[in-house]
């Protein structure tokens, strides 16, 4: 084989190899927005699918009073007050299930306000 033809072909194969990584960079990148409801007691959703290494916003609303948002193996907190919208951006760096909870008391029945995000 000629020389300038494998260097050539070798250059071709790294573009190429180059492009496959970039276009699953950016692919993996793209952040996964979830919208989430709160009303005394419950989040709905209650369980967030979420994936490892991919951005997410949770984008949280209140149709009463003035919840909380608390997913401590995130680090991630956030007040929810009726009328506004709050959000949390974080990017799970783990696989598994996680419980998030209503930190501010919101009367009887906030010891049950709580969900899960499922992290694959």
């Amino acid at each position: 084989m000629n020389i300038n033809y494998q260097r050539r072909l070798l250059m071709m194969s790294a573009i190429a190899g180059g492009m496959s990584a970039f276009t699953i960079a950016i692919a993996q990148s793209e952040e996964q927005l979830i919208k989430v409801v709160t009303r005394r007691f419950t989040f709905t959703p209650s369980e967030i699918h979420l994936k490892k290494g991919v951005p997410a916003t949770l984008e949280f609303t209140s149709l009463d009073i003035v919840m909380g948002f608390n997913a401590p193996d995130f680090g991630v907190r956030c007040d929810i007050v009726p009328g506004k919208t709050s959000r949390v951006s974080f990017t799970p760096d783990k696989t598994g299930k996680f419980t998030f909870q209503c930190d501010i008391f919101c009367g009887s029945g906030h010891e049950d306000m709580n969900g899960v995000i499922i992290v694959t």
